[in-house]
């Protein structure tokens, strides 16, 4: 490690040694890492600490998509996927469209199902309720994740109940985690840039806070590369650190990265892959309480996910079957996001790592 370190400055000696101490790095080390460090560097330290956790281990499950709805109340300036109701391009799963897609995607051969859908003005936690119940009853095996903090927020205000009555009830019915989107940056005045209407920061945050109080593990997310600083990025993720070290309930961390096409941002160029990369060597380095870092392939790429693997990243997420649009309707790399579990475990193979399939909760099934 020395002879390494000799050629570093000393602010990346410094951030070095307390990565290889098993430290914490502080926000302005963070921002020296966006600012001043190569990738080669980044992917260096984070490649260290991923190994030193999981060895060569990488994760995938057997899941699926199911997008009930892209009909949405609110028009984030970023999405590509919301449709008004009647609008060309709408869709609107009932609850025995969903169970005839699961039967289709073969549940029985899977462990998940990863619900999504937009803020539909008729489907509130009674629908949910309904569905879930269904759901396990078709599929007891099957774990449900879905929602964001931003449809529980909704959910309670429709129905009038608080976060937790909300949460109790559909983990009574079936929810077994929720997915960790609509974090977007967790910053109130970029929030009014991206989605004015949406959940606040602080709003976010509790929803969290509560499902982790309830016994219910979450994933996180960072959606980046958009009009948010390095500055920015940091306090988003410091805002997900503070949050772990209270809680311990976030299972995973899955940086997304901004893309440009059918939306209403007008930014129209997307940052670069050694950017990409080097964000979840950073995200890896920092979120030192967060034991996952998932590469997700339909949003960047199969080959650009295994890249990822080499920056930090664990988890390669899953099968998913060809049934999320949210990235393609974006303009992805993936248009049919669809593989194999065979097809996985090779990929991952033939690039030195060691397959592990993993349930919701991320032990080896």
């Amino acid at each position: 490690m020395d002879d390494l370190l000799k050629f570093r400055t000393d602010q990346e000696k410094e951030i070095a040694g307390i990565v290889f101490n098993s430290g914490r790095i502080s926000d302005e080390q963070a921002l020296y890492l966006y600012e001043n460090s190569d990738p080669v560097f980044c992917a260096w330290l984070a490649d260290y600490v991923k190994n030193a956790r999981f060895g060569k281990d990488v994760y995938y499950n057997k899941n699926t998509h199911v997008e009930i709805t892209n009909i949405c109340l609110n028009q984030c300036k970023f999405c590509s996927f919301y449709r008004r109701k009647g609008e060309e391009g709408a869709w609107d799963y009932s609850c025995s469209d969903v169970i005839s897609i699961l039967e289709q995607k073969n549940a029985e051969e899977i462990t998940e199902v990863h619900i999504t859908g937009g803020l539909h003005p008729e489907k509130t936690t009674g629908f949910y309720s309904e569905l879930f119940t269904h759901i396990k009853s078709r599929f007891p095996h099957l774990h449900i994740k879905a929602f964001t903090a931003v449809e529980i927020e909704y959910f309670a205000k429709a129905d009038n109940m608080d976060f937790e009555t909300v949460i109790a009830l559909l983990k009574e019915k079936g929810l077994g985690s929720l997915a960790g989107g609509g974090a977007e940056i967790l910053d109130d005045k970029i929030r009014k840039t991206l989605c004015p209407e949406k959940t606040d920061s602080a709003t976010w945050l509790k929803v969290h806070k509560t499902a982790h109080n309830a016994g219910m593990k979450t994933n996180c997310t960072m959606l980046y590369g958009h009009v948010e600083s390095y500055r920015d990025r940091i306090k988003h993720m410091s805002e997900l650190r503070n949050l772990q070290d209270e809680t311990q309930g976030f299972n995973c961390f899955i940086p997304l990265k901004y893309k440009s096409y059918g939306n209403q941002m007008g930014i129209n160029k997307e940052i670069s892959l050694s950017e990409e990369l080097k964000n979840y060597a950073i995200s890896r380095l920092y979120l030192d309480n967060i034991p996952h870092i998932k590469a997700y392939w339909p949003m960047t790429g199969k080959e650009n996910a295994l890249l990822a693997l080499s920056f930090g990243a664990d988890d390669f997420d899953g099968t998913i079957g060809d049934s999320t649009k949210i990235y393609s309707m974006a303009g992805a790399e993936e248009q049919k996001p669809s593989m194999s579990e065979k097809e996985i475990r090779q990929m991952l193979k033939d690039a030195g790592f060691n397959p592990v399939e993993r349930d919701s909760g991320y032990d080896p099934v």
